[in-house]
């Protein structure tokens, strides 16, 4: 009779390269070593002091500590065997957002950000990194919490992309956007109701281009930091565009115009 596939175990060398470091004496390990971490599982309401110091060396080192419940956690694991804790490891470093300007400095170009509000699914952010990439953009900015990480996938679904581009997360999207237009950077977010039409958008000069979140775009209070808000054309039925393409029009209107 052949296995159920729900009822395999699978290797621990596909989680590895997966990005899923699972156990507590893995991730205690991961950590202790300095491999770059994205997102840490923690069982909601464990009380045990093993899992308790493997949080707080994790917040320590700036990590996103996530409470999830054991349903999440059993779906989450790839070996069956977690107990009660699963790392999720960054393929790369995070840059710092001056990283990111500096970039368009040492290249003479005026900055060309694209900033994702709360992007959950990692196809869809590493859609985003690929096409930044692709367009010339300096960097990425994502913020720590309710977002897609630098985890596996998303490497894979940027083809490579996430090696060349740099990508900062920051804990306060809405003032990090503040600070950016306080030097000098218009904020530019898409969004279906926008007042200002795409083609009609000056995208020639220093730009950070705010990409909303699959389900319900931006947010209120990052809407409320942009400078305009940009809407793309649309001549069919349907009134919204999959988070990836958006950015895409959006990137090249802005390449049309820096090459004009």
């Amino acid at each position: 009779m052949r296995e159920r596939p729900s009822a395999r175990r699978a290797d621990p060398a596909d989680s590895e390269a997966d990005g899923i470091i699972e156990g507590r004496n893995a991730v205690l390990e991961a950590l202790r070593s300095g491999t770059a971490i994205d997102k840490l599982y923690l069982a909601k309401g464990e009380t045990d002091a093993a899992l308790r110091r493997i949080a707080a060396m994790a917040r320590e080192k700036g990590v996103v500590v996530v409470d999830a419940d054991r349903r999440k956690l059993d779906a989450l694991s790839r070996t069956h065997a977690h107990q009660g804790v699963i790392a999720m490891a960054a393929v790369r470093e995070y840059a710092g957002v001056d990283d990111l300007l500096s970039l368009a400095r040492e290249r003479g170009e005026p900055p060309l950000l694209v900033v994702c509000d709360e992007l959950s699914d990692p196809h869809n952010l590493g859609a985003v990194i690929r096409t930044a990439e692709c367009a010339g953009a300096h960097g990425v900015i994502i913020p720590k919490r309710r977002s897609a990480g630098l985890t596996a996938v998303v490497a894979k679904t940027s083809a490579g992309a996430v090696s060349h581009l740099p990508v900062a997360r920051v804990a306060n999207l809405p003032a990090c956007l503040k600070d950016l237009k306080q030097q000098g950077i218009w904020v530019f977010g898409t969004a279906a109701d926008g007042d200002t039409p795409l083609y009609q958008a000056d995208l020639k000069g220093p730009a950070a281009i705010v990409i909303g979140s699959e389900g319900t775009g931006m947010g209120r209070l990052v809407a409320e930091t942009c400078d305009f808000k940009v809407s793309i054309p649309m001549r069919g039925k349907l009134n919204s565009l999959n988070a990836s393409a958006a950015a895409a029009i959006v990137l090249y209107e802005a390449v049309r115009q820096r090459l004009g």
